[in-house]
C-alpha cells in the first residue's frame, strides 16, 4: 500500500519537517508544493528527508481563489503522471498533523482498499450552504492583481445577474471538504474531469473557496460515488463567525486525544509549538501500548 501525500505549503518548513517525520514510514512518500509566491531556499532541505520530493510545477495560489484549487490539480496530476505508483493520495496542508499512529491509516487504507474519505454536506438548508451560493452565483476578483480589483468586483455584482452553475450537477461540499483521501482511480477520474470540462475551470475562475466544494461536486456525480466515505479523516475545529479553523493549542489537547480522527489541523508553531511534542508523546504511548500486547499475543 504506497500513499502519496501531497502537501500544499507556504511558510514554516520546521512544522512541516514535524509533520513528515511524525509521519514515517516506508508507505508513505511526500510531495511538497510549495506556493510560487515563497522563496524555495528554507524549505530545500526537506528533500533529503526519507521519501520527500517537491512538486515541479508551482503555482501561486491566492487565499480563497480557485488558483489553489488548480495548483491541487496540477500537482495531483504530477505525480499521477510520475514513474512511481501509488495506491492512495492524500491531500494535506503544511499544518496538518498526525494524531494516530500512521500505522492506524495505512492500515485503514488496506481493509478500505478501492473506497475513498471527503467530507460533504448535501443539505442545501444549513448554514454553510446559505452562505456558499454565493461563493459561484457572485463574481469572486481574487485571482486577479489588477488595482481596484474588488472596487469592479463589486460594481460586476451590482449590475450582473446572479451567475449558475454551469453543468447538470449536484453541488456538494461543506467547510471541511477541501482536504482528502482518494484512491488512485478516483484521483486520476478528478484530474481527468477537471482537466477536460473546459467550460467548468473558465466559469471556476470567478469563484471563491471553490476548494470547498469543487472536489466532492465532482467526485459524488462520478462513477465513484458510492465507494466514497464521507468523512475526512480529520479534526477540523471551527469557531462561529470564523473564516478560518481554529488553530490547536495544549488546551485542545484533550479533544485531539480522544478524537476517533486520524490527523487534525491546523496547528502553527509560532502559536503553540509544545502541543506537537505532547502529541508526539502520547502516539509514542500507543506504539508502546500495542507492542505490549503484541508480545502477549504471541506468548
Amino acid at each position: 500500500m504506497r500513499v502519496a501525500n501531497i502537501i500544499m505549503a507556504y511558510k514554516d518548513p520546521k512544522q512541516i519537517e514535524k509533520m513528515i517525520k511524525a509521519m514515517d514510514h516506508p508507505d508513505l512518500y511526500f510531495f511538497i508544493h510549495l506556493d510560487q509566491k515563497i522563496a524555495m531556499e528554507p524549505f530545500e532541505y526537506l528533500g533529503k528527508l526519507n521519501r520527500v520530493s517537491f512538486i515541479n510545477k508551482r503555482t501561486i495560489c491566492n487565499w480563497g481563489g480557485f488558483s489553489f484549487v488548480q495548483a491541487v490539480i496540477s500537482a495531483l496530476e504530477e505525480v499521477l503522471n510520475s514513474t512511481q505508483k501509488f495506491d492512495y493520495f492524500n491531500l494535506m496542508s503544511g499544518q496538518d498533523y498526525p494524531i494516530k499512529p500512521v500505522q492506524q491509516f495505512v492500515s485503514l487504507l488496506k481493509e478500505n482498499d478501492g473506497k475513498s474519505f471527503i467530507s460533504y454536506d448535501e443539505d442545501h438548508q444549513k448554514d454553510w450552504w446559505s452562505h456558499a451560493v454565493s461563493r459561484y452565483q457572485d463574481y469572486h476578483f481574487t485571482d486577479l492583481s489588477f488595482k481596484g480589483r474588488y472596487f469592479f468586483q463589486r460594481m460586476a455584482n451590482a449590475v450582473m445577474a446572479k451567475r449558475k452553475f454551469p453543468l447538470p450537477l449536484k453541488l456538494y461540499g461543506s467547510s471541511i471538504s477541501s482536504w482528502w483521501t482518494l484512491h488512485a482511480t478516483c484521483a486520476k477520474y478528478l484530474v481527468d474531469f477537471a482537466n477536460r470540462e473546459q467550460k467548468l475551470k473558465k466559469f471556476m475562475k470567478y469563484t471563491w473557496g471553490a476548494d470547498e466544494f469543487f472536489y466532492a461536486t465532482i467526485l459524488m456525480n462520478s462513477p465513484f460515488k458510492n465507494s466514497i466515505v464521507n468523512d475526512n479523516l480529520r479534526m477540523i475545529k471551527w469557531e462561529e463567525g470564523s473564516a478560518n479553523p481554529v488553530i490547536l493549542k495544549q488546551k485542545d489537547l484533550n479533544s485531539i486525544i480522544t478524537s476517533d480522527k486520524l490527523f487534525a489541523r491546523k496547528f502553527d508553531i509560532n502559536v503553540d509549538h509544545k502541543i506537537f511534542s505532547d502529541i508526539n508523546n502520547y502516539l509514542m504511548v500507543i506504539k508502546m501500548a500495542c507492542a505490549i500486547c503484541m508480545l502477549h499475543v504471541e506468548v
